[in-house]
Protein backbone atom coordinates (compact mmCIF):
# COMPACT_ATOMS: atom_id res chain seq x y z
CA UNK A 1 0.00 0.00 0.00
CA UNK A 2 1.26 3.47 -1.04
CA UNK A 3 1.52 6.26 1.41
CA UNK A 4 1.11 9.71 0.01
CA UNK A 5 3.71 12.42 1.27
CA UNK A 6 3.03 16.12 1.32
CA UNK A 7 6.20 18.51 1.24
CA UNK A 8 6.67 21.94 2.45
CA UNK A 9 6.05 24.45 -0.23
CA UNK A 10 9.82 26.64 -1.17
CA UNK A 11 10.54 29.71 1.20
CA UNK A 12 9.11 30.43 4.19
CA UNK A 13 6.12 29.16 6.29
CA UNK A 14 4.11 30.55 9.23
CA UNK A 15 4.45 28.71 11.96
CA UNK A 16 0.84 28.45 14.08
CA UNK A 17 0.86 30.55 17.75
CA UNK A 18 1.68 28.66 20.25
CA UNK A 19 3.61 26.04 18.52
CA UNK A 20 7.26 25.28 18.12
CA UNK A 21 8.78 24.02 14.48
CA UNK A 22 12.41 21.73 14.25
CA UNK A 23 13.88 20.29 11.08
CA UNK A 24 14.11 16.58 11.41
CA UNK A 25 16.85 14.27 9.69
CA UNK A 26 16.11 10.92 9.60
CA UNK A 27 19.25 8.13 9.82
CA UNK A 28 19.39 4.70 8.74
CA UNK A 29 22.11 1.55 8.69
CA UNK A 30 21.62 -1.29 6.86
CA UNK A 31 24.46 -3.56 8.33
CA UNK A 32 25.74 -4.60 11.51
CA UNK A 33 27.99 -2.60 12.15
CA UNK A 34 30.19 -4.78 14.54
CA UNK A 35 30.53 -2.28 17.38
CA UNK A 36 32.51 -2.47 20.01
CA UNK A 37 31.65 -4.24 23.48
CA UNK A 38 30.43 -1.86 25.75
CA UNK A 39 32.10 -0.99 28.97
CA UNK A 40 30.81 0.68 32.17
CA UNK A 41 33.02 1.67 34.65
CA UNK A 42 32.82 1.38 38.33
CA UNK A 43 28.94 1.01 39.58
CA UNK A 44 27.06 1.67 36.01
CA UNK A 45 25.37 -0.51 34.59
CA UNK A 46 22.82 -1.01 32.07
CA UNK A 47 19.69 -2.69 33.31
CA UNK A 48 16.73 -3.95 31.10
CA UNK A 49 13.33 -2.79 32.44
CA UNK A 50 9.90 -4.81 31.45
CA UNK A 51 6.83 -2.90 31.49
CA UNK A 52 8.51 -0.07 33.28
CA UNK A 53 6.59 1.88 36.10
CA UNK A 54 4.89 5.28 34.02
CA UNK A 55 5.89 7.83 37.20
CA UNK A 56 9.75 6.67 37.08
CA UNK A 57 10.07 6.78 33.01
CA UNK A 58 8.69 10.19 32.90
CA UNK A 59 10.53 11.28 35.49
CA UNK A 60 13.92 10.16 33.81
CA UNK A 61 12.64 10.95 30.36
CA UNK A 62 11.78 14.76 31.68
CA UNK A 63 15.60 14.99 33.54
CA UNK A 64 17.09 14.20 30.22
CA UNK A 65 14.88 15.30 27.36
CA UNK A 66 13.54 18.76 29.38
CA UNK A 67 16.51 20.57 28.00
CA UNK A 68 15.44 19.55 24.37
CA UNK A 69 12.10 19.94 24.71
CA UNK A 70 11.13 16.27 24.08
CA UNK A 71 7.54 15.93 24.61
CA UNK A 72 6.38 13.01 22.62
CA UNK A 73 5.94 10.78 25.57
CA UNK A 74 4.53 13.56 27.57
CA UNK A 75 1.78 14.40 25.65
CA UNK A 76 0.41 11.14 25.16
CA UNK A 77 -2.58 9.55 27.83
CA UNK A 78 -1.07 6.65 30.60
CA UNK A 79 -3.24 4.14 28.49
CA UNK A 80 -1.02 4.80 25.20
CA UNK A 81 2.23 5.33 27.36
CA UNK A 82 1.81 2.19 28.70
CA UNK A 83 0.72 0.34 25.53
CA UNK A 84 3.91 1.17 24.13
CA UNK A 85 6.29 0.72 26.60
CA UNK A 86 5.23 -2.32 27.86
CA UNK A 87 4.84 -4.49 24.27
CA UNK A 88 6.84 -7.37 23.90
CA UNK A 89 8.79 -5.83 21.23
CA UNK A 90 9.78 -2.73 22.88
CA UNK A 91 12.75 -3.21 24.94
CA UNK A 92 13.72 -0.35 27.71
CA UNK A 93 17.09 0.28 29.51
CA UNK A 94 17.40 2.24 31.86
CA UNK A 95 21.51 3.44 32.47
CA UNK A 96 22.24 3.59 36.45
CA UNK A 97 25.40 4.93 38.81
CA UNK A 98 24.55 3.07 41.87
CA UNK A 99 20.98 3.47 42.16
CA UNK A 100 20.93 6.58 40.19
CA UNK A 101 19.05 6.66 36.81
CA UNK A 102 21.67 8.65 34.55
CA UNK A 103 20.72 7.32 31.34
CA UNK A 104 17.80 5.84 28.80
CA UNK A 105 17.99 3.60 25.82
CA UNK A 106 14.57 2.66 23.83
CA UNK A 107 14.53 -0.18 21.14
CA UNK A 108 11.09 -0.50 19.08
CA UNK A 109 11.15 -4.08 17.11
CA UNK A 110 7.09 -3.97 15.97
CA UNK A 111 8.02 -3.33 12.67
CA UNK A 112 8.84 -6.66 10.60
CA UNK A 113 13.11 -6.58 9.98
CA UNK A 114 13.16 -3.48 11.56
CA UNK A 115 14.45 -1.53 14.50
CA UNK A 116 13.62 2.16 15.73
CA UNK A 117 15.99 3.76 18.15
CA UNK A 118 14.01 5.64 19.58
CA UNK A 119 15.30 7.63 22.81
CA UNK A 120 18.95 7.38 23.23
CA UNK A 121 20.36 10.36 26.38
CA UNK A 122 22.13 10.90 29.55
CA UNK A 123 21.31 13.08 32.49
CA UNK A 124 23.47 16.56 31.95
CA UNK A 125 25.31 15.72 34.27
CA UNK A 126 27.23 12.75 33.43
CA UNK A 127 27.45 14.19 29.96
CA UNK A 128 30.58 14.70 28.24
CA UNK A 129 32.32 12.13 30.08
CA UNK A 130 32.43 8.99 27.57
CA UNK A 131 29.33 7.40 28.97
CA UNK A 132 27.49 7.74 25.38
CA UNK A 133 29.74 6.16 23.21
CA UNK A 134 29.72 2.80 25.46
CA UNK A 135 25.53 4.00 25.81
CA UNK A 136 25.70 3.70 21.90
CA UNK A 137 28.14 0.81 21.38
CA UNK A 138 25.37 -1.27 23.69
CA UNK A 139 22.62 -0.03 21.86
CA UNK A 140 24.18 -1.32 18.91
CA UNK A 141 24.92 -4.62 19.70
CA UNK A 142 21.64 -5.18 21.53
CA UNK A 143 19.64 -3.98 18.45
CA UNK A 144 21.47 -6.03 16.04
CA UNK A 145 21.44 -9.39 18.45
CA UNK A 146 17.88 -9.66 16.20
CA UNK A 147 16.91 -10.50 13.21
CA UNK A 148 16.68 -6.96 11.57
CA UNK A 149 18.32 -5.60 8.48
CA UNK A 150 17.38 -1.57 9.39
CA UNK A 151 18.58 0.30 12.49
CA UNK A 152 16.78 3.73 11.82
CA UNK A 153 16.55 6.71 14.18
CA UNK A 154 15.67 10.69 13.68
CA UNK A 155 16.91 13.92 15.82
CA UNK A 156 16.17 17.46 14.95
CA UNK A 157 17.00 20.87 15.45
CA UNK A 158 15.88 21.21 18.89
CA UNK A 159 17.97 18.04 19.88
CA UNK A 160 21.50 18.47 21.74
CA UNK A 161 24.09 20.35 18.80
CA UNK A 162 26.55 17.23 18.98
CA UNK A 163 23.80 14.63 18.58
CA UNK A 164 23.40 14.77 14.96
CA UNK A 165 27.37 14.02 14.27
CA UNK A 166 27.43 11.86 16.92
CA UNK A 167 25.15 9.57 14.86
CA UNK A 168 27.42 10.02 11.74
CA UNK A 169 30.06 8.93 13.59
CA UNK A 170 28.31 5.97 14.69
CA UNK A 171 27.67 4.59 11.40
CA UNK A 172 24.02 6.34 10.74
CA UNK A 173 23.69 7.68 7.25
CA UNK A 174 20.80 10.48 6.44
CA UNK A 175 18.16 9.59 3.82
CA UNK A 176 15.50 12.29 4.51
CA UNK A 177 14.36 15.71 6.20
CA UNK A 178 11.34 16.60 7.91
CA UNK A 179 9.58 19.33 9.07
CA UNK A 180 7.77 19.27 12.31
CA UNK A 181 5.63 21.51 13.77
CA UNK A 182 3.96 21.24 17.57
CA UNK A 183 2.08 22.80 20.34
CA UNK A 184 5.11 24.26 22.57
CA UNK A 185 5.03 21.50 25.49
CA UNK A 186 6.35 24.89 27.47
CA UNK A 187 2.72 26.52 26.36
CA UNK A 188 0.99 23.51 27.32
CA UNK A 189 2.47 22.72 30.90
CA UNK A 190 3.89 19.33 30.14
CA UNK A 191 7.58 21.13 30.62
CA UNK A 192 8.37 24.38 32.88
CA UNK A 193 8.64 27.47 30.49
CA UNK A 194 12.27 27.85 32.10
CA UNK A 195 13.10 24.25 29.78
CA UNK A 196 15.58 24.82 26.83
CA UNK A 197 15.88 28.38 27.07
CA UNK A 198 17.69 28.21 24.18
CA UNK A 199 15.08 27.56 21.92
CA UNK A 200 12.89 31.15 22.11
CA UNK A 201 9.34 31.29 23.67
CA UNK A 202 7.39 32.88 22.22
CA UNK A 203 3.27 33.67 23.66
CA UNK A 204 0.45 33.54 21.10
CA UNK A 205 -0.27 37.11 21.66
CA UNK A 206 3.51 38.30 21.23
CA UNK A 207 3.04 37.14 17.13
CA UNK A 208 2.29 39.63 14.96
CA UNK A 209 0.95 39.16 11.45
Amino acid sequence: MSTTKTFTPSGYSHVQPGHIASVVTCLEMTENPDAAEPSFAGDIRLDRVEKPNLEAYRTLYRKIGAEWLWFSRLIISDEKLASIIGHEDVEVYVLRDGQQDIGLMELDFRQPNECELVFLGLTEEVTGKGLGRALMNATLKRAWQRDIQRLHLHTCTLDHPSALGFYLRSGFRPYAFQVETQADPRLTGHLPLTAAPHVPLIQPQQQKG
